[in-house]
């Protein structure tokens, strides 16, 4: 999960703006987001078909899906995460970190996959530079034509959710739902901090919700607490992910289009 400036959308009713948006309590007091119908978990993967979680950056996996990772895992399901990018681009060049980001977020990555119940042999890395899914596209859908399976349910950013790389990924995924006949299972991740509780441009008709249990809530909460790159100041910079975004990802649900 990227922050994204004013140059990178086209869509500026949808610009994503790190120190504002809808905070987490409009949406707790959303009647709508409330009543959501549920969805059990072999709705959403049956069995014998294998979960592939598409993150645009490191994190995007974590934060969207780590309940339904977790959950999986614990009934010795089958779950792979690709991360589309290594998330170099989170932090400015003058950060200490930079040159060392697309390591440092892997080792990120694979330590809150482990809380989740995964091993490192999970977590596949393509490597498309980030901030540019849209410009290597045709080498996102390559890769991804040559690993998927038509039994894979497919796991990707809602096809609006904001940002220029998560919207990229989730059209990639949708493409391989029709050449493949993968299933796609949309997730909302930015849209929770741009979008309002009564916006009308969210596909509320497909949303569902996955209660998570108390424990998988538990460690999701541990493996998002692993992404100290993103949580933490960098030498005085204000974090990535700030605590008024990390509040949309620990409710004790997650919601899909499905």
């Amino acid at each position: 999960m990227e922050t994204l400036t004013a140059r990178d959308t086209d869509a500026p009713s949808r610009h994503i703006d790190i120190e504002a948006g809808t905070p987490e309590h409009a949406w707790q007091a959303c009647d709508r987001l409330g009543a959501l119908p549920a969805v059990e978990l072999c709705e959403l993967v049956p069995s014998r078909c294998r979960a592939v979680i598409l993150a645009p950056h490191p994190d995007d996996e974590t934060l969207g899906c780590g309940g339904l990772i977790g959950s999986l895992t614990a009934l010795g399901r089958q779950v792979v995460v690709v991360a589309v990018s290594d998330g170099e681009g989170s932090h400015p060049q003058e950060s200490t970190l930079y040159a060392r980001l697309p390591e440092i977020r892997a080792r990120e990555s694979a330590s809150a996959l482990r809380h989740l119940g995964l091993e490192n042999a999970a977590l596949q890395r393509i490597g498309i530079p980030d901030g540019e899914a849209t410009a290597h596209l045709p080498e996102l859908k390559q890769w991804l034509r040559a690993r998927l399976q038509p039994t894979d349910i497919l796991f990707a950013p809602w096809r609006l959710d904001g940002h220029p790389d998560h919207e990229a990924v989730g059209h990639a995924a949708s493409e391989m739902e029709q050449e493949l006949g993968c299933k796609l299972i949309e997730v909302p991740i930015w849209t929770w901090h741009w979008a309002r509780p009564d916006d009308a441009r969210l596909p509320w008709g497909r949303a569902r919700s996955l209660r998570l249990t108390p424990s998988v809530e538990q460690n999701k909460r541990l493996a998002m607490r692993c992404y100290c790159s993103q949580i933490g100041e960098d030498e005085g910079r204000a974090p990535v992910l700030p605590a008024n975004v990390l509040a949309h990802f620990v409710r004790p649900y997650e919601v899909f289009f499905l």
